[in-house]
């Protein structure tokens, strides 16, 4: 099977943060990715918009940190005026269905969860949809999005039976198609048409969850930051547990919160997806105002 644009674009982050002592040059990581020097130039370009150099530019230490710098007013900002409204979160229009545990129990009867894999500009991932088939109300918006690991989809499969314990679940390709290519217009600038999401968590985990959408693609914050625009200072250990039990991949932009030194961290779906993605976003953020 032939490689993916984004998979070869991980495999070549891969290559140059094991390697970034070294500074690889162009002809080398082209090599490991199995292309020529110019059609990986015109691969990367293609999809992050910018050159492999210019791209991971954005990916090192010191770039980072100012990141972090510049975020930390703006959350201040963002901190006093709260989010936009209940139907209205940041510049994403994204309509936002809270449950917390109980209430998941009192509704869990008759819910059925639509689910299917689709391609993403970051491979490809499992999406869920909540459908409730005796209240009236049809689809009720996305409430799962995980980007596959090499082992396949069971792992992210399981994970949604988790979290969703008691639900029926449904292969339903053509119901979850529309979420997927609302997905990727909104991954290309595109945000035109509004997305509903409905989270399932605790009281904090919704809350942490909201606080990752107040902060502004192509940004990046700490911890300790987000756990203040949480309401919850002093708890950055709690709120990064809730970052990393986040069920809506992007969406939900857990990848934007980064350790304080700068470095990028983990992040559940792969420490390479998560620099691809900062990398990315960094890249649109700086062609908006070039």
């Amino acid at each position: 099977m032939p490689k993916s644009d984004y998979s070869r674009v991980e495999q070549a982050i891969r290559y140059l943060t094991d390697r970034a002592g070294e500074q690889p040059g162009l002809s080398e990581v082209a090599a490991e990715v199995g292309l020529s020097e110019f059609h990986f130039q015109r691969l990367f370009q293609r999809w992050a918009g910018v050159s492999p150099k210019r791209f991971l530019q954005f990916l090192t230490l010191e770039e980072a940190k100012g990141l972090l710098a510049e975020s930390r007013s703006l959350l201040d900002v963002s901190h006093a005026v709260g989010l936009s409204g209940p139907g209205r979160l940041h510049d994403l229009f994204l309509s936002l269905e809270r449950m917390t545990p109980g209430e998941y129990k009192a509704r869990a009867e008759g819910l059925s969860l639509h689910w299917g894999v689709e391609d993403t500009p970051f491979g490809p991932a499992l999406f869920a949809a909540l459908f409730s088939a005796g209240d009236g109300q049809g689809d009720r918006g996305l409430c799962g999005l995980s980007f596959l690991q090499e082992g396949g989809p069971e792992g992210a499969f399981e994970e949604l039976r988790a979290r969703w314990p008691g639900a029926r679940l449904e292969a339903s390709p053509a119901r979850i198609r529309a979420y997927a290519e609302a997905l990727n217009a909104r991954m290309r600038g595109h945000l035109d048409q509004p997305l509903s999401l409905v989270l399932k968590g605790t009281p904090f985990q919704l809350r942490t969850w909201e606080a990752l959408l107040r902060i502004p693609e192509g940004r990046a914050v700490a911890y300790q930051d987000l756990a203040r625009l949480a309401e919850a200072p002093g708890a950055s250990r709690a709120v990064g547990t809730a970052i990393g039990q986040n069920p809506i991949a992007w969406l939900i932009p857990c990848h934007r919160v980064i350790q304080a030194t700068g470095a990028v961290g983990q992040y559940h779906w792969g420490a390479p997806r998560k620099q691809a993605m900062l990398g990315f976003e960094r890249a649109r953020a700086e062609a908006r105002t070039a």
